[in-house]
């Protein structure tokens, strides 16, 4: 739904929440299946997760998301369980996982399953789960100069051979930083122009670059088939352009979905890195919504 269509957000709010409790009552998915699989990251229930996770993706199937996309990898281990474990959890609920979030290790050189400590690990644990794309989730304050994006380059095409070899494709995933010059460089430019366009994709988050004022569609045509993924959310229509729910917020989603071949999209999944209501809520909000694109 774009930004123009008027919601009745009483009315809309109403449907959607006994819609959710109906299918965490009754264990049946009382949702419409629309006919694409919509992705959540699960990073967006990092607080549901720790406390029960079985419990959290039977609710996210319940809502009707087919595909998850994963964080928090670390020493051969997503969520606690082993690569075998975890697949047997998503596949019992009618999960994928086709893609999950990493990060350089630069910060935490001990920390293993990252593009610096143990990588071929995490590549073989990715493969072994079933996962098509591993990304490069975030680069932290202190990883943010001129010449760590130097380096950051050198080491994503490198990264991304070792995925090319387990049948991995490698991606980043940008916020509103990459978009702040540095020194007079634009990093997003200087990632998308140093690494090798077959080896390195990327992850558009469509919140993070219409925050920074960058019209996605653009972005596509100035570098077709670059987007395989997309992170979806919308922006609030108000001052301070916080985060909100698919179809309650500013951002024209179909306009986008639209020029979907262009990007050379494969995958999208609903984020939202805070939200402003119980997650489940907002995450069956913007399920609905974009239950009734034109995908």
């Amino acid at each position: 739904m774009n930004g123009s269509q008027k919601i009745s957000r009483k009315n809309f709010l109403k449907t959607s929440a006994l819609a959710v409790a109906a299918a965490m009552g009754s264990g049946v998915d009382v949702l419409a299946k629309p006919a694409k699989s919509i992705g959540i990251q699960l990073y967006t229930l990092r607080d549901l997760l720790p406390k029960d996770l079985e419990g959290t993706l039977k609710k996210v199937a319940e809502i009707g998301y087919k595909e998850v996309e994963l964080f928090g990898y670390s020493d051969g281990k997503f969520f606690g369980k082993t690569p075998a474990q975890f697949g047997a959890l998503l596949k019992s609920l009618g999960l994928t996982a086709p893609s999950g979030h990493y990060t350089t290790g630069n910060t935490m050189p001990k920390m293993k399953g990252t593009l610096t400590n143990d990588w071929k690990r995490a590549v073989d644990d990715a493969a072994a789960l079933g996962q098509k794309y591993m990304v490069c989730a975030y680069l932290f304050p202190e990883e943010r100069k001129l010449d760590d994006y130097k380096r950051h380059i050198e080491l994503f095409n490198k990264s991304a051979e070792t995925c090319k070899a387990a049948g991995i494709q490698f991606a980043y995933h940008n916020h509103d930083f990459e978009f702040k010059k540095v020194d007079g460089m634009l990093p997003y430019d200087m990632i998308l122009k140093g690494t090798d366009p077959k080896l390195v994709k990327m992850e558009l988050d469509l919140y993070w670059a219409s925050f920074a004022e960058q019209d996605p569609v653009a972005l596509f045509k100035k570098h077709p088939g670059r987007f395989p993924l997309w992170h979806i959310k919308d922006m609030a229509k108000t001052p301070k352009r916080e985060f909100s729910e698919v179809g309650l917020g500013s951002i024209n989603f179909q306009r986008i979905f639209d020029a979907k071949k262009t990007a050379g999209m494969t995958h999208y999944f609903v984020e939202q890195d805070v939200c402003q209501r119980p997650p489940l809520e907002s995450i069956a909000i913007s399920y609905r919504n974009l239950s009734k694109l034109s995908v």
